[in-house]
């Protein structure tokens, strides 16, 4: 928030928000709900295709499995509010959109071999969320796919991870 305030000379509650009407706002929430909506079945397709994509799930749930569900909200929300904040709010604006995803795509590589789906998706949806940023000129449609994204990936690593467990 530091970072854009200082380059735009403040926070505009636009870069939030569409001000032009509460259309735009629905409108905003929409498009998020359907990118999220492609995203999930993106991963849902790579999953029954994939060894590697089934292992680095089987990973993921071990190390997020055990998030209760106020936790697991929070964390979707936390991060997808978060992540969409700094890469397409502050970023994107600064480096441009092509910079802003490679970074982005970087950050969700992990230390096993796996993770390099995890990287693909995120530079797949680091493309799709900064097209919605430079579409839509707000934050709206990005943080709400993006909340939504983690709050279906965490809420179903929760259920693999259940599922090993029993």
């Amino acid at each position: 928030m530091s970072w854009i305030g200082w380059r735009q000379d403040g926070v505009p509650l636009s870069l939030f928000l569409a001000t032009g009407s509460a259309g735009a706002v629905a409108i905003d929430v929409a498009l998020g709900a359907a990118t999220a909506a492609s995203l999930i079945g993106a991963w849902w397709v790579a999953l029954r295709i994939s060894v590697t994509a089934r292992r680095l799930d089987a990973t993921l749930a071990a190390h997020v499995g055990g998030l209760s569900g106020d936790r697991l909200i929070a964390v979707a929300l936390l991060s997808g509010f978060a992540e969409e904040l700094f890469f397409r709010g502050a970023l994107q604006d600064a480096v441009g959109i092509w910079w802003a995803t490679l970074i982005f795509a970087l950050c969700h590589l992990g230390p096993v071999r796996e993770a390099r789906w995890w990287a693909g998706f995120a530079a797949v949806a680091g493309l799709l969320l900064g097209g919605l940023m430079l579409w839509r000129e707000n934050l709206t449609a990005p943080v709400v796919a993006h909340c939504l994204v983690n709050a279906v990936g965490l809420h179903r690593l929760q259920r693999v991870a259940q599922s090993r467990a029993a």
